[in-house]
């Protein structure tokens, strides 16, 4: 088993992404390695943030790490909430703020087209690798359902009628913009360590 570590404390993103990565790696968190530093998302692109984490975890630890960033980006508002989805009502913003914010935007102008967006920066074996994953689909005007975290639910993927919310967190797993960047990481690093 390898050991990765995933540039995050969320237990439930760092669960996800054990369940993902399967058996033949290990993904520590933050926690795991006493890695308490805030790193600052100063980037304008998902994938400068990602790197930014990344790089900061690397100098920390030298070891094979990765770091996301994700948002939703909602078309009628030019792309934003964005980069600052975790911070759209303001820098302290939980999910409730988050979510009110978006919907208070959008009066009047749901169901409003708009996508989930992961970028994944990998540090392995010191070179940097990029892997991308979006998720189409529509934000609703209330929110549905008790599971997910962040927007998931008020966000509808393309071709279902649930919310993310409303879906089991394998359901989510198997369309979400995390899993499609995921994949891509994994069938990177089979081809690169035959862990897989």
């Amino acid at each position: 088993m390898k050991e990765i570590i995933f540039a995050s404390q969320n237990k439930g993103k760092i669960a996800e992404i054990n369940a993902l990565l399967g058996p033949s790696f290990k993904v520590l968190g933050l926690n795991d390695i006493q890695f308490y530093e805030e790193t600052e998302e100063t980037g304008n692109t998902f994938e400068e943030n990602a790197k930014l984490k990344a790089e900061a975890v690397f100098k920390f630890s030298g070891k094979n790490c990765f770091a996301d960033d994700s948002g939703l980006s909602i078309d009628v508002l030019n792309g934003e909430p964005g980069v600052k989805s975790a911070r759209y009502a303001s820098e302290k913003a939980n999910n409730e703020e988050n979510i009110v914010k978006v919907l208070k935007e959008l009066k009047g102008k749901t169901p409003a087209k708009a996508r989930f967006s992961t970028c994944i920066c990998l540090i392995w074996n010191e070179e940097t690798f990029y892997f991308e994953g979006k998720a189409e689909g529509e934000i609703i005007e209330e929110k549905r359902g008790r599971n997910g975290f962040g927007y998931d639910p008020i966000f509808i993927p393309q071709n279902h009628k649930r919310t993310f919310a409303e879906m089991s967190a394998e359901e989510k797993n198997k369309i979400s913009h995390r899993k499609k960047a995921i994949q891509k990481m994994i069938a990177f690093l089979a081809e690169k360590s035959n862990l897989i």
